[in-house]
């Protein structure tokens, strides 16, 4: 079949690789139809490259038809149509029973100390192949797979893979007043999602903030009050121009959709890119144990919130010797919340706004469609966040 690979720092291919097998009784085989492009792919493409092994197959956002199903998957007919978690979990311990297939304790990567497995990414998370391929072996199929209706287009129910439950956890973390205040630092897919929800669940004012000309305008034109970075000499302007929309206080939560992409600190940008330089040997023990993010947005977030408000942080980060202005976040009272979304968590409540009306606009959320054998120009695309790209999706 043919898949996208990893090989080396922005250095992805098309190959030819062999097609999975069931291996387990708990696994299935499914036929992709499409496969989403997502910003955590870019942390791959570029900044977590020491957890990388020429040959990985990427991609975590897939939908498809079943080929084959396990016998112990007895939910799963061939011909279904599914959308498949980016997390692998079983449904049956008790971190996923209590609402946390993230940190599944029979898929835990507990060799790295790290959560549950994740399709299409690292080693950190069991280097398991992802869905950026025609075919996809799916572990752990008699829970994960969300079983959708024939009939819609696959935009309608692809962001259920990955984008719709971020942002559906990404609002509820914030934890937003009825007829209160958030705002999103980032509107690309994430953050652009997570501006959508929060109106749809009540908030009053949705304050959005990037520097993406294509970003700003889609936010705006769902009501979205948008704020252009490039328009302020610093963040403090910026913050003021905020809080000035807020009797002077602040939103009452702020949602980093950015994550370590955030323009920001040059050390840290240099040791990341040093890192990457490194034999593997010597980067990848570097990166877990003295890695540091670039937390330009983490800081804004910070600064802007009101006292006693929440931050809920989306954007994926990886550093374990990040400056934390603790006196700050003491002294604002400040609550926060993190983490990789529970898709199944959050699937049940999504799925029924995923309808004719689409109130979240998931049917025209999508950018660019490009073929699979396209995916080396998109990654690049959409890294340098040219022709208007703010969500790829690939079909086989």
């Amino acid at each position: 079949m043919k898949a996208v690979t990893w090989q080396g720092k922005r250095d992805v291919r098309v190959e030819d690789v062999p097609d999975p097998r069931i291996e387990e009784p708990t696994d299935a085989i499914i036929r992709v139809t499409s496969t989403g492009l997502c910003g955590s792919d870019l942390h791959l493409y570029e900044v977590l490259t020491p957890f990388m092994t020429p040959g990985d197959i990427l991609g975590h956002e897939p939908m498809g038809i079943v080929e084959e199903a396990g016998a112990a998957v007895p939910d799963l007919q061939v011909g279904d149509r599914v959308v498949v978690p980016f997390q692998i979990a079983c449904g049956n311990c008790w971190m996923c029973l209590t609402g946390l297939p993230t940190q599944c304790e029979t898929t835990q990567v507990s060799s790295e100390g790290m959560g549950a497995a994740l399709f299409g990414y690292t080693r950190l998370y069991g280097a398991v192949p992802g869905g950026q391929a025609e075919y996809l072996r799916v572990p752990q199929a008699q829970y994960g797979p969300i079983k959708v209706p024939e009939g819609p287009p696959d935009d309608r129910f692809l962001y259920l893979s990955d984008v719709l439950p971020t942002a559906w956890q990404a609002v509820a973390y914030a934890g937003i007043p009825k007829g209160g205040s958030v705002a999103v630092l980032g509107l690309g897919p994430i953050g652009d999602m997570a501006c959508r929800v929060a109106r749809l669940q009540g908030a009053g004012r949705v304050f959005g903030v990037d520097l993406v000309p294509e970003r700003l305008r889609r936010a705006k034109e769902r009501g979205v009050e948008t704020f252009d970075l490039r328009s302020f000499d610093d963040e403090k302007e910026l913050v003021e121009a905020i809080r000035d929309q807020t009797d002077g206080r602040g939103p009452d939560a702020v949602i980093d959709a950015v994550g370590t992409e955030a323009h920001g600190s040059a050390a840290a940008r240099m040791v990341q890119n040093a890192s990457a330089l490194l034999p593997r040997k010597l980067s990848a023990p570097m990166a877990e144990r003295f890695s540091v993010d670039r937390l330009a947005a983490l800081y804004t977030a910070i600064e802007l919130v009101r006292r006693g408000g929440t931050i809920s942080l989306s954007g994926v980060y990886g550093g374990m010797a990040d400056p934390m202005p603790m006196l700050t976040l003491f002294d604002k009272q400040i609550q926060m919340r993190m983490g990789q979304a529970n898709v199944r968590r959050w699937s049940d409540e999504i799925i029924p706004y995923l309808t004719d009306e689409d109130p979240l606009g998931v049917e025209d959320f999508a950018t660019h469609h490009v073929p699979l054998t396209e995916a080396p120009h998109a990654y690049d695309m959409f890294q340098r966040k040219q022709e208007g790209a703010v969500k790829v999706i690939m079909k086989p």
